[in-house]
């Protein structure tokens, strides 16, 4: 089996859904971090976009080869190791694939709430999120994972942004994200028990999350962030 080498910011939510995958199919793998507002040159040569997460898998033959983003590094993965987490038949996984784009789209809903000052946008981004999460309620059918019994790509592309949203609203419960979105809240729940969820980020996470959605913003601190040291 190839070398595989991830590249990653600590706090960057794309790498995490890639080493869910890795941690989900117990692909043997290192992590290495880069510093965001330093980036080594080595990094900045192997990136083609500056960008995380990077994948570098080393061949039996010693040929390097580099993937980036982490849907492509994702279906990679997941072609070349035993075991399928995307489905066989080709109308089924495309429409997984719809669904990790839908992944993308509830990760930065999920930032911007985080970041909102006035109290009018805050309430136009969740009714923008509401919206999403409502959608996704109605699309997961037996659970506890989005395709059933079993964890696929879609849940690793959703994982960053459920475990974001769960603690926005610990933060600030008053945003009620999941109080009528029983089968959402479960998907949550379920991918958290998961060993490969526990380890896809480093221990500190939930503390320097806390500590970038509270930080001082020039004078003034998000709706959520003014709760953090409440």
């Amino acid at each position: 089996m190839p070398h595989f080498r991830l590249i990653s910011f600590e706090l960057c939510p794309y790498v995490q859904r890639c080493v869910v995958t890795l941690r989900e199919k117990k692909i043997p793998h290192e992590v290495d971090y880069v510093e965001l507002g330093d980036r080594p040159d080595w990094f900045v040569e192997m990136s083609p976009l500056g960008k995380v997460p990077v994948l570098e898998v080393t061949r039996d033959n010693g040929e390097k080869v580099v993937l980036f983003e982490s849907v492509v590094i994702n279906e990679y993965l997941d072609e070349v190791t035993e075991g399928n987490m995307l489905p066989a038949d080709p109308l089924e996984r495309a429409h997984c694939r719809a669904w990790i784009e839908f992944g993308n789209a509830l990760l930065s809903d999920a930032f911007t709430v985080t970041s909102v000052e006035d109290e009018a946008e805050l309430a136009k981004i969740l009714a923008k999120l509401g919206d999403k999460l409502d959608r996704l309620e109605r699309e997961i059918k037996g659970g506890p994972f989005f395709l059933g019994a079993e964890v696929s790509l879609v849940d690793a592309a959703m994982t960053p942004a459920l475990q974001r949203l769960t603690w926005a609203n610990e933060i600030h419960p008053p945003l009620a994200l999941f109080a009528a979105r029983p089968k959402v809240a479960g998907l949550w729940r379920a991918l958290a028990e998961r060993e490969s969820v526990q380890g896809s980020a480093p221990k500190d996470l939930r503390q320097q999350f806390d500590k970038m959605v509270g930080r001082d913003r020039g004078g003034y601190r998000s709706i959520v962030g003014a709760r953090v040291a409440a």
